[in-house]
């Protein structure tokens, strides 16, 4: 199919991650531009919109994807808002880009896959920016190869400097091991089928109430077992590490040792302290790769179907947080949609 002109993308939510968008697409990829930005917040709307040239501000999703200016449809608003931005995406037939999560809970991601799969074709990529880092694709390339023999185990840590405030315990579920959820899926071509999260005891930097750090297993279909140390206070900066064990060898991506300094009897480096900075790369390939395959009339990447899965996961996660043990997985049969 031919390549579209300049793709004009309206940008839903102008938090911190939808502005970081906003720039990206206007500084850092080709072929497309912000035409519209739409928050809740008129005046922060409007102020974003500002320093874009033809730029237009709305306080409602619909109005703006009803613009004539508007090819394409990036959603970064809280969770709760994406299945109404969805859907009427699907009603305009727009392209989109969603931020994780898909949709907060299992339930009404199934509603919004089973939209896209009454339209016939995929219109949505999720937001699932690991798949775009350079280590995760080595890794993911690597294991294409079958060098090292079938995955048995994989296992993740991943560390935040400290929890923002208000933050509650199914939250390191929902919003961090999230990434860890689909990643495993991706890595090992494997659904999840169960989950177990076990409650060490609570760090003394964790805000009270606050059950940090966690440690969750899941068990896939294909026989893997994975494991996710999840810190959300570590004090120390942002890390994400994993390591596959495979039949005749191992993989690890994580460690950071891009430079390495020796100096007046010390050796160390430096660690990231978010995750903007430690996947930047990563969010400017993702948009990159969303922009040239929407201009090219394709849909590649993370799908609803990925989205959905995930919620399902992240539900029974928070199950076995709250009522201990091992919680299966539940999931509907994958439409053909989606392979």
């Amino acid at each position: 199919m031919a390549q579209r002109g300049t793709l004009g993308v309206a940008v839903v939510g102008t938090g911190k991650m939808g502005a970081d968008h906003v720039r990206r697409i206007q500084e850092v990829t080709s072929g497309a531009r912000v035409s519209a930005v739409v928050d809740v917040d008129a005046e922060r709307a409007k102020a974003v919109a500002a320093r874009v040239d033809g730029c237009t501000a709305y306080t409602d999703p619909a109005a703006a994807m009803a613009a004539a200016d508007v090819d394409a449809v990036l959603i970064a608003s809280p969770g709760p808002a994406h299945e109404a931005a969805l859907l009427t995406a699907f009603e305009h037939g727009l392209p989109v880009l969603c931020e994780k999560p898909l949709t907060p809970d299992a339930a009404s991601a199934l509603r919004v896959l089973e939209a896209e799969r009454k339209l016939g074709r995929r219109l949505v990529q999720v937001g699932f920016m690991r798949r775009y880092d350079a280590e995760y694709l080595r890794l993911k390339s690597l294991l294409r190869t079958g060098q090292l023999g079938r995955p048995l185990l994989l296992h993740n840590r991943h560390r935040n400097v400290a929890s923002a405030p208000g933050w509650r315990s199914e939250m390191l579920i929902n919003d961090s091991v999230v990434h860890e959820m689909d990643v495993t899926r991706w890595l090992l071509d494997q659904e999840i089928t169960a989950v177990t999260v076990l409650r060490p005891r609570p760090s003394a930097n964790a805000p009270d109430a606050l059950q940090d750090p966690q440690f969750v297993v899941f068990e896939t279909d294909g026989g893997a077992v994975v494991d996710v140390e999840i810190f959300v206070n570590c004090g120390f900066g942002y890390q994400v590490q994993a390591e596959v064990v495979c039949e005749r060898g191992t993989a690890r991506i994580g460690d950071g040792h891009a430079m390495v300094t020796n100096m007046a009897g010390r050796w160390g480096g430096t660690i990231a302290q978010d995750f903007t900075e430690r996947f930047a790369d990563a969010y400017d390939r993702e948009l990159r790769t969303w922009v040239d395959a929407t201009r090219a009339g394709e849909v590649i990447g993370p799908s609803v179907w990925d989205g959905y899965a995930v919620a399902a996961v992240c539900e029974a996660g928070v199950r076995s947080l709250e009522d201990g043990g091992r919680v299966e997985v539940e999931l509907v049969e994958r439409p053909k949609l989606y392979g």
